[in-house]
């Protein structure tokens, strides 16, 4: 995965709005692949908003494209109004277990693409948006998982690990922050994988998936602890007489206040990731998009153990940053819309007001 910011400007002329809308739930289709950049701050929504629409795009055309993009500002909107650690809208009903079935977690659900998609998960940190859907599927609907613990499995793993995506789309399929449950058969992982398997618990209709008890290679739950390894990093002299720029899984933005003569720390709080662990790769990652950031420090510590003496502090606001002091400023949302809607198309409407889209 590239990690130089220029080469990262350059993946979003890349980017395809009017094939997206026509395959993007193919294994193959025409993904963007910036969830990773846009996860952890090196870019954001607006950015890449701005950017196909100055190369002329209407918005009309490639409306699906910015849905898309409107849904990450929609989740992050919902985690400053709401503990998403909890039910959004609805309990989740038939669970069987608090735990991830461990034939998740070996890639052994006897589905060829989902396993396929689990451990190309474990080796590239990626998985496709419509396989990540399938997995959590079949974890909350067919293995009766509760949703929390293997969402949080999921994030460990991910490189664009983003816990609003990721908790609530979890609730949204297992029907915690929808109307209903979210349901794939075997017809329909084949025609967007690519795969012809057949005879499998999936290989059925719809309604009677909906009806099927947890089977029986799925009842064995992991046992594996998520624990993040923290990088060994020497103790960090700050300047007192110069400001303090924060920055953090969230917000790895060098543009941010580049102009500010400041002291530039990455800040990697035990606190945070023992409470959301991350995985070697996507720590990794973090510390290689963080070097786009000139003199950048990396601090392993609490924001209160920093000894900052008098500097003026700025970071930039996230649900995470609860506990910074100091002057905040805003994320680039695409637009002007806050507060929680309960469904997303209310607050697209809203969006697309303001928009003039």
């Amino acid at each position: 995965m590239q990690t130089n910011y220029n080469e990262i400007l350059k993946q979003l002329d890349q980017i395809k709005p009017l094939e997206y809308a026509r395959n993007r739930n193919f294994i193959d289709g025409s993904v963007t692949r910036l969830s990773p950049y846009i996860s952890r701050g090196v870019i954001s929504t607006k950015q890449v908003l701005n950017h196909v629409l100055k190369k002329g795009f209407s918005p009309k055309k490639i409306e699906k494209f910015i849905q898309e993009l409107a849904w990450r500002d929609y989740w992050q909107l919902i985690w400053l109004e709401k503990d998403i650690n909890f039910y959004i809208k609805n309990p989740q009903i038939d669970v069987s277990q608090d735990d991830i079935s461990q034939c998740i977690v070996d890639a052994k659900t006897n589905i060829e693409a989902i396993d396929k998609s689990i451990e190309d998960l474990y080796s590239t940190g990626y998985m496709h948006n419509h396989l990540r859907m399938y997995v959590a599927s079949i974890s909350t609907n067919i293995a009766k998982n509760h949703w929390k613990q293997p969402a949080k499995w999921m994030y460990y793993h991910l490189l664009d690990g983003d816990w609003a995506s990721n908790a609530l789309s979890w609730q949204w399929v297992c029907g915690a922050n929808s109307n209903k449950k979210y349901i794939a058969n075997q017809d329909n992982i084949n025609k967007y994988t690519y795969s012809n398997q057949k005879n499998t618990f999936l290989d059925t209709s719809y309604e009677e998936i909906m009806d099927l008890q947890q089977p029986a290679n799925f009842k064995l739950v992991s046992k594996e602890v998520l624990k993040t390894e923290f990088p060994d990093f020497e103790k960090i002299s700050i300047d007192n007489s110069k400001p303090i720029c924060i920055y953090n899984y969230y917000n790895l933005d060098p543009l941010w206040r580049a102009d500010l003569d400041a002291t530039r720390i990455l800040l990697i709080e035990p606190s945070i990731f023992n409470k959301y662990p991350i995985g070697k790769k996507a720590m990794n990652f973090m510390l290689d998009l963080s070097k786009n950031i000139p003199f950048i420090k990396v601090f392993v510590g609490e924001f209160e153990e920093l000894g900052i003496g008098d500097s003026e502090i700025y970071f930039k606001e996230h649900p995470l940053n609860y506990n910074y002091k100091g002057i905040k400023d805003s994320r680039d949302w695409m637009s002007s819309v806050n507060g929680y809607y309960p469904s997303f198309f209310r607050f697209w409407n809203k969006l697309k007001k303001e928009k003039s889209f």
